[in-house]
């Protein structure tokens, strides 16, 4: 109840002002976002500010059910970053590296408890607005749950505001596309180049320059 209660505590007075006054967002197809899990959204990875503007993008009554997958070896590095990272940010944390079992389970387990997972499919975040490959993390959550919903959203401009190796943040617009939703279609290879196209499809809807 506590980690419930600062949780919105600091998505109300600090995420959301971050957001709306330091960066400012544009949304396209706004309702597309799904409103309830389970549910999935795929997005492309150039900063941490990331996963604070998806959240932020939730009404803070479903943020509860709103739940990153994040890398274990990143966020749980010490205790008090994985305090934070597990109880207020409320990621799902995942193993890069195999230790036996499935690094996967506890995505699984919550969409079984209809909740809305943030899926970066790079991996990693990369150099602002270059999209690298897909991994196939995504289809195997797909295969398992083919009636989960897929949204795609596109983000630009926070890779700018706070890039990867940087402490600085810089304020720069944030541009943000949803895409259609996507549900699994039976083939790996296929399903994860389908997805990855969508994101490029997604990118160029803006028309933006290529970063200087």
């Amino acid at each position: 109840m506590i980690n419930t209660l600062l949780r919105s505590l600091f998505f109300m007075l600090l995420v959301r002002p971050l957001v709306l006054i330091g960066l400012g967002i544009n949304i396209r197809n706004r309702h597309s976002l799904p409103s309830q899990g389970p549910a999935v959204i795929i997005a492309n990875h150039n900063s941490h500010l990331d996963t604070l503007v998806i959240l932020s993008l939730f009404p803070l009554s479903l943020l509860p059910r709103v739940r990153p997958v994040a890398a274990a070896d990143y966020f749980l590095r010490n205790p008090l970053l994985a305090w934070f990272a597990t109880k207020i940010i409320g990621i799902i944390p995942i193993q890069r590296t195999s230790k036996g079992g499935n690094p996967l389970h506890q995505a699984f387990e919550a969409l079984r408890n209809d909740e809305v997972l943030i899926i970066y499919p790079e991996g990693s975040r990369g150099d602002p607005e270059e999209l690298t490959k897909f991994k196939k993390g995504i289809s195997l959550i797909s295969k398992k749950f083919p009636d989960v919903p897929i949204t795609p959203l596109f983000l630009h401009g926070l890779g700018k505001a706070l890039p990867k190796g940087d402490a600085v943040f810089v304020p720069f617009f944030c541009d943000i596309f949803v895409g259609d939703t996507q549900f699994w279609d039976g083939e790996k290879d296929r399903f994860v180049q389908k997805l990855e196209a969508q994101i490029i499809d997604l990118s160029k809807q803006g028309h933006f320059p290529e970063w200087k």
